[in-house]
């Protein structure tokens, strides 16, 4: 792993130096693909001694921490540590979706249309609630904003029939509109 270090306010001897470099490299016990790492120590005020540690890994992931503490090697431990705990983190979560795909995937061998059927009413959740004004267009209209926005659908008035349509981009690079009919 390569370590780039910066020093404010302080002069950077071998030994902390050192320490940086071995305290930095223990992160690598928990995270494997770790590309770069850079650690900023600072003095603030000649009491508060600061400390960033930012690590860069392969997988896009950065992991970033920071510490104030009255001694330095304090602060880059303190900082380690929570770096460390965001690398677990990152981790279990990884292995738990690498599961989770696993099940779904040894059930869907068993029955195609279960993977359907694996959600339950309980375990939906919404992580956004977006309120949307919609605006009277046409489907083409709407393809255009859709495709000018970046987005994968869009929901939006029909001027003609005045209900509300989703049109959206389908994998082969055509597009689908969805309009509601009455139940009978």
């Amino acid at each position: 792993m390569d370590i780039k270090i910066t020093a404010k306010n302080i002069k950077l001897t071998p030994a902390i130096k050192e320490f940086i470099n071995t305290r930095v490299s223990k992160i690598e016990n928990f995270f494997d693909n770790i590309v770069s790492a850079q650690v900023l120590i600072s003095v603030e005020k000649k009491i508060n001694q600061r400390a960033e540690i930012i690590v860069h890994t392969g997988a896009k992931t950065t992991l970033t921490a920071s510490a104030v503490e009255s001694n330095l090697y304090k602060a880059i431990d303190a900082a380690a540590i929570k770096v460390e705990g965001q690398a677990k983190k990152v981790k279990s979560k990884a292995k738990a979706r690498k599961v989770a795909k696993k099940s779904v995937k040894e059930v869907a061998e068993i029955n195609p249309f279960a993977e359907h059927m694996m959600i339950s009413q309980n375990d939906v959740k919404f992580s956004v609630i977006k309120q949307v004004e919609v605006s009277p267009m046409n489907p083409e209209d709407a393809a255009y904003e859709m495709e000018r926005l970046g987005y994968s659908f869009w929901m939006f008035l029909d001027e003609d029939s005045k209900q509300i349509n989703l049109i959206f981009k389908r994998l082969d690079g055509t597009y689908g509109l969805i309009k509601p009919i009455k139940k009978k």
